[in-house]
């Protein structure tokens, strides 16, 4: 998850949701940036070619499982 806003906020939804996957802090929005990504809730899936596949919204069980195997098999 990369987020932007203030260290608290960052922070306490982190604790909120007992998150327990690498977060990152994105005050600048270079993550954001670097994907086009114009807003949450988004998922980026990036390949080990550098590729990456950017979805908006947010995304079902099935959509992430298709979106994994294909990343995967490429």
């Amino acid at each position: 998850m990369a987020w932007t806003g203030d260290d608290a906020s960052f922070q306490g939804f982190i604790d909120k949701y007992s998150l327990s996957f690498p977060q990152i802090s994105d005050d600048p929005g270079t993550v954001f940036a670097r994907f086009g990504v114009p807003s949450q809730p988004a998922l980026v899936v990036v390949k080990r070619n550098g590729d990456a596949k950017v979805l908006l919204g947010a995304v079902d069980d099935a959509n992430l499982q298709s979106v994994l195997a294909q990343a995967a098999a490429s």
